[in-house]
């Protein structure tokens, strides 16, 4: 909570005279910017899920299209850097990015321009740089949700074993990458699985991409090879659940629903909402004069 009121005291202190009314009072400069960067599109789960975010602050907050300025598909490497820049050139004050491999170049960005602040989801070396005051992390407590489809996951595998179509609950989970962010959320979701079944034993296959769908399916696939009985996931595209579906292997999907393409295996999912986040931080945003930020971290 602390770390979420040092972002708004940010925002606030970066661009002026606000008013705490929320985004009813609609008075704020039609000219206030704000950028994304964005590790895919919307038709990847897990940057779906904060377009939804953003799309809903802008509506709330009565800023037209122009005023958000989406960058799409953008890798983790020095093309962050460039899409910060060319944001920034566009006029953009706030700059949100999504992925864990975007951090190095927004500090970098954050260095050269002081007078713009950046959020940045799922980092963790922000605090660190106690020279930058215009440059934040922030990220969701996921790992909760991982532990209640855990839960739903032990449920389904009791049931299977209940009657007698499982005797090995051995089940596999696909992971992007081995970061602390997915530990944290496989860890969780296997003490989700074995506080209903305690015989439960997992397997985690590493794709070495956020969002790779024929590496995801392949993972996957090699899982139930191995005789996995049920498949969860820390990555963003179909390629799973998919797997599942082919081969009728029970499914916990990841960022949203799956059950209209695997109706068949399709158990549960845990997904972020950024809804209330991002209309917090850009509730305050209602601008006077711009000036240079006198950060609180």
């Amino acid at each position: 909570m602390k770390k979420l009121l040092a972002i708004v005291l940010a925002a606030v202190m970066a661009f002026g005279v606000f008013a705490f009314t929320g985004c009813s009072d609609k008075t704020g400069k039609s000219d206030f910017k704000v950028g994304a960067i964005l590790i895919g599109d919307e038709n990847e789960g897990y940057t779906y899920a904060h377009i939804q975010g953003i799309e809903a602050a802008k509506k709330a907050c009565n800023l037209s299209d122009e005023q958000i300025v989406y960058k799409y598909i953008v890798p983790e490497n020095e093309k962050c850097y460039e899409a910060a820049i060319d944001l920034i050139d566009q006029g953009c004050k706030l700059i949100i990015a999504n992925s864990f491999g975007h951090e190095s170049y927004l500090i970098r960005a954050a260095g050269e321009h002081p007078d713009v602040v950046f959020c940045h989801a799922t980092g963790q070396t922000a605090a660190k740089h106690t020279e930058l005051s215009n440059m934040f992390n922030y990220f969701d407590s996921i790992y909760e949700a991982r532990y209640v489809s855990g839960i739903v996951a032990g449920m389904k595998l009791k049931e299977l074993m209940d009657e007698g179509k499982v005797t090995d609950p051995y089940i596999g989970y696909v992971g992007a990458f081995p970061y602390a962010e997915v530990k944290s959320g496989y860890t969780s979701f296997f003490l989700g699985v074995r506080s209903v079944c305690k015989e439960a034993t997992m397997e985690v296959q590493f794709t070495g991409s956020w969002y790779d769908e024929a590496k995801e399916k392949e993972a996957a696939t090699l899982l139930i090879g191995r005789g996995c009985k049920l498949i969860s996931q820390h990555a963003d595209s179909m390629g799973a659940p998919t797997a599942c579906e082919n081969a009728g292997v029970p499914n916990v999907s990841y960022n949203g629903s799956t059950l209209d393409a695997c109706p068949n295996t399709f158990i549960v999912s845990s997904r972020i909402n950024w809804v209330p986040y991002m209309k917090y931080m850009l509730s305050l945003i209602h601008i006077s004069e711009p000036t240079r930020p006198r950060l609180i971290s």
